[in-house]
């Protein structure tokens, strides 16, 4: 639930960052400088090396880029168009786009259940579009697609950590490592997009916003890596309701946002679908007595 929380607030912090005009890259390598902050402290505190073998570096990059630099940019971007609420809900979709990409790299088999899932998802956005009254201005509409950008990225990288695995890293360790590899890239991203923001203080709201956001996410996905090794991906993975459900609410209580019935409507067909896309265990959790071999 603290995950949950956490990681939906991070969709009204970034509408205050944008709102100073502040864009996309710009704050991801900040909100990075942030969170590497956090991690390389912890890594110090624990007294831990960060592992530097081909595979772990190619993890670290891949990571960085799916996981941070590229869907954060374009949340950011999104940020900037459409409520932050509606961007909470647009990242639950994550599941519904890693079942597809699970079943084109060969780690999924179909199933019509999750197909169904699927379609409830679509359901969800097509409720959020179509209808002339779902958004603020019919015009948003447009920047859907852009928000729908982070979750395609997000499954991705959820998919090759599943299918590579983490080689001897634990969730702090790959934090900081993907993170030293991926401020680079972003400062390079920022300098050439003209979107660096100047340090330098006076610092108002909005550049309080991408310090906070950087350190929520330090906590948050550190949390989420070490939950799903304690309780596995199948218990991890309801984070997603949390997170969409607290991003609508953290929006509305702190930027005053209100939403029409229609994304009430795909709030609810997002989450039937997420019920059905969500993976169910194929072991028992606890073996009976006679199961178990001496």
């Amino acid at each position: 639930m603290l995950i949950g929380a956490g990681w939906g607030l991070g969709q009204p912090l970034a509408k205050i960052a944008v709102s100073g005009g502040h864009r996309h890259v710009g704050i991801v390598f900040w909100h990075m400088c942030v969170t590497g902050a956090i991690m390389g402290a912890v890594m110090v505190a624990r007294r831990r090396s960060l592992p530097l073998g081909r595979r772990h570096v190619a993890l670290y990059l891949m990571v960085a880029l799916l996981g941070t630099v590229l869907p954060n940019a374009a949340s950011y971007q999104a940020a900037v168009y459409l409520p932050a609420g509606l961007v909470a809900l647009l990242i639950s979709l994550v599941p519904m786009f890693a079942f597809p990409i699970a079943l084109a790299a060969g780690l999924d088999r179909f199933s019509w259940g999750r197909a169904l899932g699927l379609g409830l998802g679509l359901c969800g956005v097509l409720l959020v579009t179509l209808p002339e009254t779902s958004l603020p201005d019919p015009a948003m509409a447009g920047f859907v697609p852009l928000a729908l950008i982070a979750p395609v990225f997000y499954a991705l990288e959820g998919n090759a950590v599943a299918k590579w695995g983490l080689p001897e890293l634990d969730a702090v360790q790959l934090l900081f490592g993907a993170t030293l590899l991926g401020l680079p890239v972003a400062a390079g991203l920022a300098l050439g997009t003209g979107t660096f923001i100047d340090p330098r203080p006076p610092w108002g709201l909005p550049e309080l916003a991408v310090v906070a956001s950087g350190a929520v996410h330090a906590v948050v996905y550190t949390g989420y890596l070490w939950l799903v090794g304690r309780a596995g991906s199948v218990f991890a993975a309801q984070v997603a309701y949390l997170v969409t459900a607290s991003g609508l609410v953290w929006s509305m209580a702190i930027l005053g946002e209100r939403y029409s019935g229609w994304i009430g409507a795909a709030l609810l067909a997002m989450f039937a679908g997420l019920f059905l896309v969500q993976p169910r265990p194929r072991s028992k959790l606890v073996p009976r007595p006679h199961d178990v071999k001496l």
